[in-house]
C-alpha cells in the first residue's frame, strides 16, 4: 500500500462539543493487484483525524472504492495504521 495523493480539511465544530481539532483526510492509495483490497476502480482511505494538544490519532477510517464511492469492509494492519498516522501528522504540520 502506497499513498499517492491526499487532501485535508479542518472540520468546524460550531457548538464546541468536541475538544481539540478534527480533520477530514482523504488518501488515494496504490494497492498491489495481488492484495485482496485491490480494485480496478481505485481505493481511497477516508479518515477523521483527531488532535488534542500533543496527542494525535486516527479517530475513524473507511476504505472507499474511488469511482463507485462504495464503502469496503477492510481494516488497516497495525503497521499500516502507524504509517498512515505518521503521514497524517505530517500533513497537519504543513497546514
Amino acid at each position: 500500500m502506497n499513498i499517492i495523493d491526499s487532501t485535508i480539511e479542518k472540520l468546524e465544530d460550531p457548538f464546541s462539543i468536541l475538544t481539540g481539532d478534527r480533520y477530514e483526510i482523504f488518501l488515494t492509495l496504490e494497492i498491489d493487484e495481488e492484495d485482496e483490497l485491490y480494485s480496478e476502480h481505485g481505493i481511497r482511505l477516508k479518515l477523521i483525524f483527531a488532535v488534542e494538544g500533543d496527542n494525535a490519532k486516527i479517530a475513524q477510517y473507511d476504505f472507499i472504492e474511488k469511482t463507485t464511492e462504495r464503502f469496503l469492509d477492510f481494516a488497516l494492519e497495525e503497521e499500516e495504521e502507524k504509517e498512515v498516522e505518521e503521514y497524517c501528522k505530517q500533513l497537519i504540520e504543513q497546514l
